[in-house]
């Protein structure tokens, strides 16, 4: 948590974020947001005479009707969510009355579905740093070719966010099992296999690639990392997603590919070859089902365009 900007708000969201990092143990990221939105929240009634402890259900409706002219209704929904689980809180320790978020309706996001490669773009995608030369931008050297190529295998064979391919540590795969262990939202631990593929990329890394790796300046504070950037520190997400990038451009793929679509692909590709809807589920590490439902919504997407290309009656 930013330390500084925390305290300049009112003692009882300090004391609601202090909730969210030590006992809910929330990501940096997901604490981040919370502070980025009730400090706006605490900005706007401040301009209108009213502390937190105070808000109505007028109030928070004037403040996110201040906010959607600035963003979208998914972030205009998600400082609405932070707003009922601060209230929610402030109620359960006796500092608020009421939750007045409760009673405000959520604007209504559009629906979208995730963006998703066809399974011989994603062979070719992953494949492409031992094939062609590293891209420009960082040092041309064969270590960080093996590096990306088995990180890229590892994405899309076991469905890991960025964030979780980052943390991950070298105790935490196991080759011989073919299983990796990651932790999480929330921290919360799954195991997930590990492809043949991603394994036989994992372990040239491993031999050939993080060992030189592991010489750099900063390997000091990242001895257990598993994967290494070429200075020796922990691979952060930022430079995964730079790096990707160059690879979609020297693989000629004429789209933008975050490293979250290989997460989707893992997921649809599993789905569209007959895999159940809960083994996904735990596999991702989705909490809810209804969050894992929207890759049905896709794979139907792609059985009716076959339908439409395939059935007599059906073409134009």
């Amino acid at each position: 948590m930013a330390a500084a900007d925390a305290a300049l708000l009112p003692l009882e969201l300090q004391r609601f974020l202090a909730h969210l990092e030590t006992e809910r143990r929330v990501s940096p990221h997901t604490l981040k947001a919370y502070l980025v939105d009730l400090s706006q929240f605490s900005l706007y009634l401040s301009g209108n005479g009213m502390a937190a402890t105070q808000a109505t259900p007028v109030a928070v409706r004037g403040f996110l009707a201040r906010v959607s002219g600035e963003c979208g209704p998914v972030s205009v929904a998600r400082k609405l969510s932070a707003l009922r689980s601060l209230y929610r809180f402030l109620v359960r320790e006796g500092l608020a009355d009421a939750n007045p978020a409760r009673l405000v309706a959520s604007p209504k996001r559009p629906k979208s579905l995730p963006s998703v490669l066809p399974e011989e773009e994603v062979a070719s995608l992953v494949e492409t740093p031992t094939r062609r030369a590293v891209p420009d931008g960082e040092p041309v050297t064969q270590p960080l070719s093996l590096r990306d190529r088995a990180f890229l295998e590892l994405l899309y064979s076991s469905g890991l966010r960025v964030a979780e391919l980052c943390g991950l540590d070298l105790g935490d795969l196991d080759l011989g099992a073919g299983l990796v262990r990651v932790l999480g939202k929330r921290r919360k631990e799954r195991i997930v296999p590990v492809g043949r593929e991603a394994r036989a990329a994992v372990r040239h890394y491993l031999g050939d690639a993080r060992p030189v790796l592991a010489t750099g300046k900063d390997h000091a504070g990242a001895r257990k990392a598993l994967f290494l950037n070429y200075r020796g520190g922990r691979l952060s997400s930022r430079s995964v997603a730079r790096r990707l990038d160059g690879w979609v451009l020297a693989s000629g793929l004429p789209r933008h590919v975050h490293p979250h679509v290989l997460r989707h692909c893992f997921a649809t590709h599993l789905l569209g070859n007959g895999a159940d809807l809960r083994v996904i589920q735990e596999l991702l590490g989705h909490a809810s089902l209804s969050t894992t439902q929207r890759y049905t919504h896709l794979d139907w997407k792609r059985l009716a365009e076959v339908y439409d290309q395939a059935h007599p009656r059906a073409k134009s």
